[in-house]
């Protein structure tokens, strides 16, 4: 008999208004109720429990460090000739490079998620997931 993994990732949140974040850990039907949402997608904030607030996913990483890249399309990994952007800075003009990355969709490969506060709720974001120097 085959052991099913349970998805589980760590999810940065993060507080535009005050400039703070905040790292949870999802597991369970709750992470597997985010497998194939998308970067730029808002999900509700009950996945995180937190329950009135919207959260707009705007990237992560795989179990190997590489970082998703919203215009690559579905959950596979790709060589792609960039000349700036996320997880690279060119040191001469000009210089292009190719890097791997991650699609724009969450698959089980996924690890670490970044998120934003998209719309708040009733209760104060340190009520719900603490301060952020208690997290770690």
């Amino acid at each position: 008999m085959e052991r099913f993994n349970m998805v589980e990732f760590k999810a940065n949140i993060s507080d535009q208004k005050s400039g703070k974040s905040y790292q949870r850990e999802i597991s369970g039907h709750q992470a597997s109720a985010l497998l194939g949402k998308k970067i730029g997608d808002t999900v509700d904030g009950i996945f995180m429990e937190m329950p009135g607030y919207k959260l707009e996913i705007t990237g992560g990483s795989d179990k190997d460090g590489f970082s998703m890249r919203k215009d690559l399309p579905g959950p596979r990994r790709k060589k792609l000739l960039v000349s700036k952007g996320i997880g690279f800075n060119p040191n001469k003009d000009g210089e292009r490079r190719r890097k791997n990355y991650r699609g724009d969709t969450i698959s089980p490969d996924i690890v670490q998620l970044n998120l934003k506060i998209a719309r708040m709720g009733p209760k104060k974001v340190e009520d719900l997931l603490g301060s952020p120097e208690e997290t770690k």
